[in-house]
C-alpha cells in the first residue's frame, strides 16, 4: 500500500477511537457549565442536578427521551481527589447510577440489580490512588478523572413524581475528606467560551480535522487511554498522535496533515453506515445485546453508540430494542395502524419494568391528544381472557374500549423503541425476541 492511503486508514481508525472522547468532554463541558437549579440535567461537578418530570410532548433537546424514569446526572471531577457518591434506601423502587469514564466504558453500576435497593455509599477514586476510604463506603476505582453519572429511578407515571423526588433528594456527591457531613455547596464556574448553543453531537461532527485530533491529544493527557488498546496507540503514532503529547500541528508532513483533515468526513460516513449492522434484527427489530457499556476494542461499535445514544447502560441493566420494519417487512408509519401482540407466555421476561415508547423517524416525541408516549406493564392496560396483550399503535384510536392499550402516532414514519430494564437471561441470550408488530 502506498504511502497516502495507509495514512488516510490510519487516521479513519483513529477518528473512530477517539469521538467518544471528544463527544464526551464537550458534552461534559456543556453540562457543567451551568449553575446548580437553572436547567434539569445541568449544574456543576460533583452535585446531582434532577430531572423532575417527564419531558413534553414537544420536546427536541435529546433524542428518544425517557418516559420510564427520571434521571439524576453529575459529572464527577476527582482530579482534587476522591467523591463519595450516596444513595438512599428507595424502599424496593428500582434505581440504578451507572459511572462512565470519558471513554464511555461503564466500569461501575451501583442500583438494584447489583447493589440492592438499601442505602449505600461508594467512594469514587482515581486510578492508582493509594488511600483508604472513609469507614461505611464502598471503594470504586475510575479508569479516568471525570466520571459521568446518569442515575435513572422507576416513574409511574407524573402522579409518582412526589415519591421520586423523595429519592432524588438522597443522591449525593460528598468529597471523601468531608464526608459523612453535608455536601458543601458547589458553584458553577461559567466559562463565556463554552458554546451553550449548539448541541454536543454538532460541535463534534463539524470541527475539522486538525482541531479535533489536536483537542483529542490533549484529552489523552488526562484521560489515558484503557490498557487494550495499544495496538490503535502504537499505529496513531505514524500520523503524529502519541497519547499523553499534544499534538504538534507544525510538525506534521502534508500528507499527514492531509490524512487528519480528511479522516472526519470519510469516518464519520463509515460509522453511519455502519448502524444498520452492528445489531442483529429480529422480528423487525434491532436488538443490543452485547458489548454495549463496555466496548473493547471494538472502536467502531463504541462510536456508533456515542453517535446515536451517548451514555447507554449495559445490557444486564436495560436493553432497548429499536423498530425498523412491521412484519411485512415495510417500515412502519403512523398513516396505518398497527397492533403489537404478546403471548401470555411471551411477555416480557423483566425483573423490573418494560414499555413501548413512541417517537418520530428522528426519535422525538410528537404531541397527541391522550399526552401518552410510552405504554408498559405500569400502565393500566387490558389483558385478554387468555393472559395475552395487545397493544394498539397508530393515529387513529381503535376505540374507547381499546384507547387504554392505544399507543398514538404521529403521521410518516415511526420511531417506536421498546425499553427492558433488568431483563432477565432469556433477553439476553437470545431465547426471547420481541414480537412483531402487524398491520390491522
Amino acid at each position: 500500500m502506498s504511502e497516502q492511503p495507509e495514512l488516510n486508514q490510519i487516521a479513519q481508525e483513529a477518528y473512530v477511537f477517539l469521538y467518544p472522547l471528544v463527544l464526551m468532554d464537550i458534552t461534559r463541558r456543556v453540562g457543567t457549565n451551568v449553575p446548580s437549579g437553572v436547567k434539569p440535567g445541568f449544574g456543576p461537578p460533583n452535585v446531582f442536578s434532577h430531572m423532575d418530570e417527564f419531558p413534553p410532548g414537544d420536546f427536541t433537546e435529546v433524542v428518544r427521551p425517557n418516559f420510564d424514569t427520571l434521571y439524576s446526572i453529575a459529572f464527577l471531577d476527582l482530579t482534587e481527589g476522591p467523591m463519595v457518591v450516596s444513595a438512599p434506601d428507595t424502599a424496593g423502587r428500582y434505581y440504578m447510577l451507572p459511572m462512565m469514564d470519558m471513554w464511555t466504558d461503564v466500569f461501575a453500576a451501583p442500583g438494584t440489580r447489583t447493589t440492592g435497593t438499601g442505602a449505600g455509599h461508594f467512594t469514587v477514586v482515581p486510578q492508582r490512588w493509594d488511600g483508604a476510604v472513609p469507614d461505611g463506603t464502598t471503594r470504586i476505582e475510575a479508569p479516568t478523572p471525570y466520571v459521568w453519572i446518569i442515575g435513572r429511578t422507576q416513574t409511574d407515571g407524573p402522579a409518582d413524581y412526589q415519591a421520586v423526588h423523595e429519592v432524588q433528594r438522597g443522591f449525593t456527591v460528598t468529597p471523601s475528606s468531608r464526608w459523612p457531613d453535608t455536601p458543601p455547596q458547589v458553584e458553577a464556574s461559567v466559562d463565556a467560551s463554552v458554546d451553550m448553543e449548539s448541541a454536543p453531537l454538532d460541535q463534534v461532527n463539524s470541527m475539522g480535522g486538525l482541531d479535533f485530533f489536536a483537542y483529542a491529544a490533549d484529552l489523552m493527557s488526562l484521560h489515558p487511554p484503557h490498557v487494550v488498546d495499544q495496538p490503535i496507540i502504537a499505529r496513531m503514532t505514524q500520523i503524529g498522535i502519541e497519547a499523553g503529547k499534544p499534538l504538534d500541528v507544525d510538525a506534521l508532513s502534508p500528507s499527514v496533515r492531509a490524512a487528519l483533515e480528511g479522516a472526519p468526513r470519510s469516518a464519520t460516513e463509515t460509522m453511519r453506515s455502519a448502524i444498520p449492522r452492528l445489531n442483529p434484527v429480529v422480528n423487525g427489530w434491532t436488538i443490543g445485546r452485547s458489548n454495549m457499556g463496555v466496548y473493547g476494542t471494538n472502536y467502531l461499535y463504541r462510536a456508533v453508540i456515542a453517535m446515536v445514544g451517548l451514555g447507554a447502560n449495559l445490557p444486564e441493566d436495560a436493553i432497548y430494542p429499536m423498530l425498523l420494519h412491521d412484519s411485512s417487512g415495510d417500515e412502519p408509519v403512523g398513516d396505518h395502524s398497527y397492533v403489537l401482540h404478546f403471548d401470555a407466555d411471551q411477555l416480557p421476561p423483566v425483573d423490573a419494568f418494560w414499555s413501548v415508547t413512541m417517537y418520530n423517524v428522528e426519535g422525538f416525541p410528537v404531541l397527541n391528544p391522550l399526552d401518552r408516549y410510552a405504554l408498559g406493564d405500569r400502565d393500566p392496560v387490558r389483558y385478554n381472557d387468555d393472559g395475552s396483550l395487545d397493544l394498539y399503535i397508530g393515529q387513529e384510536s381503535p376505540g374507547a374500549e381499546l384507547e387504554p392499550n392505544w399507543l398514538p402516532a404521529p403521521p410518516g414514519p415511526l420511531g417506536i423503541t421498546m425499553r427492558l430494564y433488568g431483563p432477565r437471561p432469556e433477553i439476553l441470550d437470545g431465547r426471547w425476541d420481541p414480537p412483531p408488530l402487524q398491520r390491522l
